[in-house]
């Protein structure tokens, strides 16, 4: 459906994704993803501080039955673990870091948002008024660990912080 595409990324979720030049890539990086052998790691704002220094959340995921363009934590759910630890606590918000060991769709918004702190500019799993007045969630993935597809060699690739989510940071 997407030629190429490997890893994608949520609408308005800033930084890295994978795309396959070729057929013998794709496959290989696919198989990659399928096998839990790509460590992703992403950046997270969320509204509200969270008591933990780092937990894992490990809550089967689908799709929502109230609104079928949204996921939801569910028993009948496929098997979604994520994993935060908290890396500076604000007034209002908590900047996190984030590994996923699975990759189910909106993983990282249903999640935060399930246990109470959903990411900040969230309009599709966060209550309330962006008091933030950002554009897009501040959710960033940050790098991706793997083997090249051809010559098997590790690959760490990262991606900066985008500007509104470093302005973000450095309001408190």
């Amino acid at each position: 459906i997407r030629p190429g595409i490997v890893h994608r990324l949520d609408k308005d979720t800033s930084g890295l994704l994978i795309v396959a030049k070729n057929d013998l890539a794709h496959i290989n990086m696919s198989n990659q993803i399928k096998d839990r052998q790509v460590k992703k790691i992403y950046i997270a704002l969320v509204k509200g501080n969270i008591n933990e220094n780092e937990a894992t959340i490990n809550m089967p995921i689908g799709r929502s039955t109230k609104d079928r363009k949204k996921m939801a934590v569910r028993k009948d759910g496929k098997e979604a673990v994520t994993h935060f630890k908290v890396l500076k606590r604000y007034k209002d918000y908590t900047l996190l870091k984030v590994k996923i060991d699975t990759g189910r769709t909106h993983q990282i918004r249903v999640h935060l948002a399930q246990i109470g702190y959903p990411i900040i500019g969230d309009s599709t799993y966060s209550s309330g008024k962006n008091k933030w007045g950002i554009k897009g969630q501040a959710l960033h993935a940050k790098s991706l660990e793997f083997r090249h597809p051809i010559t098997g060699e590790k690959m760490k690739l990262e991606a900066e912080l985008p500007e509104y989510m470093k302005e973000l940071i450095n309001r408190d």
